[in-house]
């Protein structure tokens, strides 16, 4: 049986395996911006706690997958159900990616900008909603792409603690000596990696400030 026709024949269980997968990492997404973002813009307004939330982050991507899996088990609460564990560790690593690009995002807008808004009126509030968000929402959604296809890869090694996703399929097909089996985890994930930085990419030149009209900013502005 060839790789096509094994895929062909299992596609339930594959399909299922996806989903799952998809699940995870979708959950652990929605949790690392909602941290990751609002942290991002923190140190930008307190560049004195950038140093030690990176370099954290940055110990975090160093750790191996499985190795962080394994120091996570023991652990009271995350321990006890190995998806809640799964999804923590997939948001610790997808949190550097987004918390740097948020830094990156609106410390590197142009001073002269905030101080045209602020001759404006705008409040702290609405000079954050209406002009330094939009402004950086590309380096925003290259973080947030980053991460996820980080989380895509990583959710693989989710099933070595019995996680589910399409790492199962991986796994058996080691243990069986199996190509066709491990191909069948592997294709979906990299093609999971691909639609998801395709559906990102499509989504940030949507709502991007450079496809908008240049009568949204005052706009914006007004509101």
């Amino acid at each position: 049986m060839s790789n096509l026709e094994f895929l062909a024949a299992h596609w339930r269980e594959i399909l299922g395996l996806t989903l799952e997968h998809l699940w995870l990492v979708t959950i652990a997404i929605a949790i690392a911006s909602a941290i990751g973002i609002p942290l991002g813009i923190l140190l930008s307004r307190s560049p004195a706690w950038r140093k030690p939330v990176l370099w954290f982050a940055n110990i975090v991507q160093t750790v191996p997958s499985l190795a962080l899996f394994g120091l996570l088990l023991p652990a009271p609460w995350l321990g006890e159900r190995v998806a809640r564990l799964a999804v923590f560790a997939l948001a610790l690593y997808a949190l550097l990616p987004i918390v740097r690009n948020a830094y990156v995002g609106i410390a590197g807008i142009d001073p002269a900008v905030r101080e045209s808004a602020i001759a404006m009126g705008l409040t702290k509030r609405q000079l954050l909603w209406h002009v330094e968000l939009p402004l950086a929402l590309p380096t925003l959604f290259a973080g947030l792409r980053v991460a996820t296809v980080i989380a895509i890869g990583v959710a693989t090694i989710a099933a070595a603690v019995g996680a589910g996703g399409l790492g199962e399929l991986i796994f058996r097909g080691l243990a069986m000596v199996d190509n066709r089996v491990i191909f069948a985890g592997a294709i979906p994930a990299a093609l999971l990696a691909l639609l998801a930085d395709g559906l990102l990419g499509l989504l940030e030149r949507v709502v991007s400030p450079r496809r908008r009209s240049q009568s949204a900013a005052p706009r914006a502005v007004a509101a």
